[in-house]
């Protein structure tokens, strides 16, 4: 344990979300010539003039956030905005209106060979959603336009009624959406379509598989168990209060997993030198060995598949697990944050918080980059703890609400069990 604090916790969730906004603004694109403007970097430094979508989705939400507090002027961000959605809406490569995953931040088109991707896709519908509630007008209307456009229906296999996991042109789609993930926007987002809705039972037709750990649960839990799983989809939409037609409380879900999170980091801390009280929130994020979307902490469904708790893990510790994990365990959430920026100062630069750090191995790594998605869920949650702004703003529009309610996602009181 620390014994004095050089920073209180306001002042540091400030920093951070002053350097996560300036993450999404200094990394797009900016020419105002290409037909790339106001993509998103994927990561940086070592970006490679590649954008991801999901980044520029959580970007869009998060310029909201700097016009609020401002971070710059009013009318400089709404214009960006702007011409952002306008190159979601001409220029950026999609297929029956889903995005690939990555673009290319000049060209706006297809980078790397990378599938078209519907959970990417979603993100950036939600943040194009939030800034169309927040700046309204011309902004809401281009919004509207993007997410109208999604051929919601294209992307359903019908023979199990659940989406796929993925497409490409070369070979078709592959894989489903076939358990517990970060998937429940897509559920909302594709009832509500105006134009391709899809049937709103998909909600539940996917196995739901619990588990505990130790006695904490139980959490509905995915295939890696990482963080990010429990916290995307809530990023946006609001589920404090509210249950499913079999009485499921996501939101609870998303604590259960948090905390189990937290107590398998001191279990464990015999293990991973990094982990501890003051070092948990396993997600998926940079490591030694590259970027990672196995770490995470039990239950999950590793352990049945290899008989490992530890599958997957080194070690390593992001601050976006903490940071995603704020509004669900703000006290634990705040001590990991504070410990990590009093005691490792090379996590630290001109965006905040790198991506991640292993004190378990040696010589102890720190990351180098800052990747996109994880500045987003770490800038939007703080956020939401700190005033709810982008749960306010989001859920004031009418497609959000009417997908919650037609998949019976309710708030308790109001609740009628089937």
């Amino acid at each position: 344990m620390f014994l004095k604090r050089r920073i209180s916790i306001g002042q540091l969730l400030e920093k951070e979300v002053k350097g996560c906004f300036e993450y999404f603004w200094n990394e797009a694109d900016n020419s105002h010539r290409g037909a790339g403007y106001g993509l998103i970097h994927d990561r940086c430094p070592t970006h490679r003039g590649i954008a991801s979508i999901a980044a520029v989705g959580f970007g869009l939400a998060a310029l909201c956030i700097g016009a609020e507090r401002g971070y710059r002027a009013y009318r400089e961000i709404e214009n960006r905005v702007s011409g952002t959605l306008d190159t979601l809406l001409n220029s950026a490569e999609n297929c029956n209106g889903f995005f690939y995953h990555f673009l290319d931040m000049k060209t706006g088109k297809r980078a790397w060979n990378c599938e078209v991707s519907i959970i990417d896709t979603a993100i950036a519908i939600c943040g194009a959603i939030s800034a169309g509630e927040y700046f309204g007008g011309k902004i809401k209307e281009k919004a509207e336009a993007i997410y109208r456009r999604v051929d919601w229906k294209w992307y359903v296999d019908a023979s199990c009624n659940q989406f796929y996991m993925g497409y490409k042109p070369e070979g078709g789609f592959w894989g489903h959406w076939d358990e517990y993930a970060e998937q429940l926007m897509l559920y909302f987002l594709g009832s509500a379509s105006p134009t391709h809705p899809t049937d709103p039972g998909m909600f539940y037709a996917y196995p739901r598989t619990e588990g505990y750990y130790g006695e904490i649960g139980p959490v509905i839990h995915s295939t890696s168990g990482s963080l990010f799983v429990y916290q995307f989809s809530h990023a946006f939409f609001d589920l404090r209060n509210k249950q499913d037609s079999l009485g499921v409380d996501w939101w609870q879900n998303s604590v259960n997993a948090t905390l189990a999170n937290r107590q398998y980091c001191i279990d464990n801390s015999d293990i991973f030198r990094t982990y501890g009280e003051n070092a948990w929130g396993l997600t998926a994020c940079d490591g030694p060995g590259g970027y990672s979307g196995i770490y995470g902490a039990p239950p999950r469904k590793t352990e049945k598949l290899f008989g490992n708790i530890h599958y997957g893990n080194d070690g390593t510790v992001p601050p976006c697990g903490p940071a995603g994990s704020m509004v669900f365990d703000p006290e634990h959430a705040q001590e990991v944050l504070i410990y990590m920026y009093e005691n490792h100062p090379r996590l630290w630069g001109k965006y905040g918080f790198k991506d991640a750090l292993n004190t378990s191995v040696s010589p102890v790594w720190y990351a180098r980059d800052y990747v996109g998605i994880d500045k987003g869920i770490s800038m939007l949650m703080i956020e939401n703890y700190r005033s709810g702004f982008i749960w306010n703003v989001f859920m004031k529009n009418s497609f959000v609400r009417k997908g919650m309610e037609l998949c019976q996602v309710t708030e308790k009181s109001g609740l009628l069990m089937v």
